[in-house]
């Protein structure tokens, strides 16, 4: 699987929402293969930690998002369910779930019906290994400052305007892949 292909699908041409996904999930990537080489007790798939982490974020075009020139018709939060549509279509559900448990610290049910989030109504949590830490990994970068890392107190504090257990969920990532 070559995932720049499958990006170059979606994002045809050069302009500056393929510069943002693209520099943007080589960040991601960079991290998560990061945890990896740092933990190589936990026997993380590093082929499917690059590619998955490239394609974390391939649904963002058909969002709402024009500080990042995304210009679709949907909420930006919606990105992750859609990149993981496109990833079934593709024939890659393992990525898929990737894209759509990544969002925040991944979604519990019980979190999207309180904060009544327009996805779909089921728990979106990473489970695999490689799943959590490409989303761990992606806490890290933002698509609007493309040239710095945030630090962990950043991360934390944007986690906890969301709850606690979406904080727990990270505080624990830290622990295990710090």
């Amino acid at each position: 699987m070559q995932p720049l292909t499958i990006i170059d699908r979606y994002y045809p041409e050069k302009n500056p929402l393929k510069h943002i996904l693209l520099t943007h999930s080589r960040q991601v990537a960079d991290k998560a293969l990061w945890v990896a080489h740092r933990h190589p007790e936990l026997q993380l798939n590093e082929t499917f930690l690059y590619e998955a982490a490239m394609l974390h974020d391939i649904g963002i075009f058909l969002t709402d998002a024009p500080g990042i020139h995304c210009l679709g018709d949907k909420p930006y939060i919606c990105h992750g369910y859609l990149g993981a549509e496109l990833m079934r279509k593709e024939g890659y559900p393992r990525h898929a779930l990737v894209c759509e448990r990544h969002t925040g610290a991944g979604l519990s049910l019980a979190e999207i019906e309180r904060q009544q989030l327009p996805v779909p109504h089921r728990d979106m949590l990473p489970v695999s290994l490689e799943e959590q830490v490409i989303c761990f990994a992606d806490k890290f970068y933002s698509k609007t400052h493309l040239d710095k890392e945030k630090s962990l107190e950043k991360v934390r504090q944007s986690i906890s305007r969301y709850g606690d257990e979406g904080l727990t969920r990270f505080d624990g990532w830290c622990e295990r892949f710090m």
